[in-house]
Order: structure tokens, then C-alpha cells, then sequence
């Protein structure tokens, strides 16, 4: 028995690596704690979308992404296919966290147009702006007609953003014009976060917020002008 227990030990203390298909190995011993799989996995995003920023989608790899966070690349294997399933874990990170910020942009909205401000807030608020998210939303659009997952994720988001959008305004405008109203305040928005991010000194997010503010109150102001004739 005793040197059962033995042969058990020398086992549990050697090196015991497993090898993937495409030739990276990880070393079972340097394997995530329980527990520690959503710190990991944070940390793997966040390397991934500082990776993005700095050399393009295109040229990072899965070793540049494992350097960056200061793992193994047999670490990122263990949690992820390939660099395009980083790439879909990290949309679905920043779509949850922009979820979150809309949330806590309508806190406290309690009628239509207090709704509208915040929405129009939320999906022009500050850190969209951050270049290093401007890098990771603009290769997750540039990607999306090349993977059906990516379609997926996309069609979610246009899909909240058009639902969000329509309900604040349904209140104020008939069903119709609601409809027409959210698809060129949301074309609006993304219109002007592209212009904004990718060239300097045109306009900050303030002043894009107050174009498609003004554009909003212009929808309202017509419609109310037909309401009265």
C-alpha cells in the first residue's frame, strides 16, 4: 500500500502535459485553479482586445495574445478553439457590457423622452470611444460577414439596440413613425461613432450625443406641427 502511494505521488508530481492538434502542449500542472476560469477569462479578453489595438486582428496569434496576458499559449487553447473564438468570446463580452451601461444610463429615466436621452447617452457614452474598444467593435464588423457566429452576435445587438429604441419611442410617435424613427436614430448613432473614432478632432462624443439629440427633437417637433394642422 505504501508503495502504491508512492507510485501515486511520483505521478502527481512529475510535469504532465497534454498536446492540442495544432501542436501546442499545456502543462497540466500550470492548469487554472477552480474558481479561476472567469478571472482567466477576463484576463485572455483583455489581452486580446490590447492585442487588437496595437497590431490588427489579422496579425496577432494565439502565442502574441498568451504573451500578452502573461500565460501559456497552451492556457488559451485550454479555454479557446483559436483566435477567432477570442474574438467571439470577446464580442459577447463588450455586447454584455454595453447591455450593462444601458441599464445604468435608464436608471432613473421615468418618462419617454428621459428614456430617449438615456439611450442616446448609453450608446454614445464615453468609453465607446476609448481607442482600444474603437479597435475591437471595428474587427468584430469587419469580420462579421465572414462567420455565422459573428452574424449572430451581430443581429442580437441591432436587435436590442432597434427594440431599446422603439419602446422608449412608442410612447410619443404613432407605430409607424416610431418604427422609421429608432432605424435613423440608431444608423445616426453608428454613423457618427464611426466618423467620430476614426478621424481625430472632428467631433467628441458630446457633440455627436447633441446631433442625434437635435434629430430626435426634429422627428418630435413634425410631428407634433401635423398633430396641431
Amino acid at each position: 500500500m505504501k508503495n502504491f502511494a508512492n507510485i501515486i505521488f511520483l505521478l502527481i508530481g512529475r510535469p504532465i502535459k497534454i498536446k492540442y492538434l495544432d501542436n501546442q502542449t499545456v502543462d497540466l500542472n500550470e492548469m487554472p485553479k477552480v474558481g479561476m476560469e472567469a478571472i482567466r477569462k477576463k484576463q485572455l479578453i483583455e489581452a486580446t482586445i490590447s492585442s487588437i489595438h496595437e497590431r490588427g486582428f489579422s496579425d496577432i496569434s494565439i502565442r502574441m495574445i498568451s504573451q500578452k496576458a502573461g500565460v501559456s499559449a497552451g492556457i488559451v487553447h485550454h479555454y479557446f478553439q483559436d483566435k477567432n473564438d477570442l474574438l467571439q468570446a470577446t464580442m459577447r463580452k463588450m455586447l454584455e457590457d454595453l447591455r450593462l451601461s444601458v441599464l445604468h444610463h435608464l436608471k432613473g429615466a421615468t418618462s419617454p423622452e428621459q428614456r430617449i436621452e438615456a439611450l442616446i447617452s448609453a450608446y454614445l457614452d464615453a468609453h465607446l470611444f476609448e481607442p482600444e474598444t474603437v479597435s475591437a467593435w471595428l474587427a468584430f464588423w469587419a469580420h462579421v460577414p465572414h462567420s455565422d457566429r459573428l452574424k449572430r452576435l451581430q443581429r442580437v445587438y441591432e436587435k436590442r439596440q432597434m427594440s431599446t429604441f422603439r419602446h422608449a419611442l412608442k410612447n410619443l410617435l404613432p407605430a409607424e413613425q416610431a418604427e422609421k424613427a429608432a432605424r435613423g436614430m440608431v444608423a445616426l448613432i453608428d454613423g457618427l461613432w464611426i466618423r467620430t473614432s476614426l478621424q481625430e478632432n472632428v467631433m467628441d462624443c458630446e457633440q455627436a450625443r447633441e446631433i442625434v439629440q437635435q434629430y430626435y427633437e426634429m422627428l418630435l417637433h413634425q410631428h407634433n406641427n401635423i398633430k396641431l394642422g
